[in-house]
């Protein structure tokens, strides 16, 4: 009798510390179109391209303004640098809608996205997270334990919402298509 009682415990435990792991999973995405964009502060290089005179900058900062927040795993890479040269070129149309704010975003380090920067002449703030604090609290960490974020695009609201999330991304097509949703936004 004893033995059983111990077992069922052992496995009620074991239920409990899966359920636990799978709850705290950084790789499976945590929010949904309605929810709030979290607040979580980054630095950025270029920052002052969004936000003059500050050390970091979150998504309420830009409370009233349509934001593209754009996720990519590594600076300076194939896939990375199309996407980003993407929404830099659309930047620079005159039809780009006013009050959106582009942000790209990844794992590295201040220093790696100023490179990125200066190389591919990006006109955009790039935020540094480094702790992966934002890319864990979004669940788009690309592996269990990994450092880079999954490819993924968000399109927050002028309220903080999230009104589009882009989870299967195509770097060469993805920016016009992110840019054509914005303009449907009031």
């Amino acid at each position: 009798m004893f033995r059983f009682a111990a077992r069922t415990a052992a496995v009620a435990v074991a239920c409990l510390l899966a359920t636990a792991v799978a709850g705290a999973d950084d790789t499976t995405l945590n929010v949904k179109v309605g929810d709030k964009f979290p607040a979580v502060a980054l630095t950025a290089a270029q920052i002052d391209k969004v936000k003059k005179d500050a050390k970091t900058v979150s998504i309420a900062d830009l409370k009233g303004k349509t934001v593209v927040v754009f996720f990519y795993p590594k600076a300076l890479t194939g896939g990375c640098t199309v996407e980003s040269c993407g929404f830099r070129d659309l930047m620079k149309d005159k039809d780009f809608p006013k009050d959106v704010v582009v942000l790209g975003a990844s794992g590295d380090d201040m220093k790696l996205q100023q490179q990125f920067i200066d190389k591919n002449e990006l006109p955009m703030a790039l935020l540094c997270d480094t702790e992966q604090k934002l890319i864990k609290e979004l669940g788009i960490l690309g592996k269990a334990g990994g450092t880079t974020p999954k490819r993924v695009t968000f399109v927050v609201d002028k309220e903080g919402k999230i009104a589009k999330i882009y989870d299967k991304v195509t770097p060469a097509s993805h920016p016009k298509e992110v840019i054509e949703f914005v303009k449907t936004l009031k």
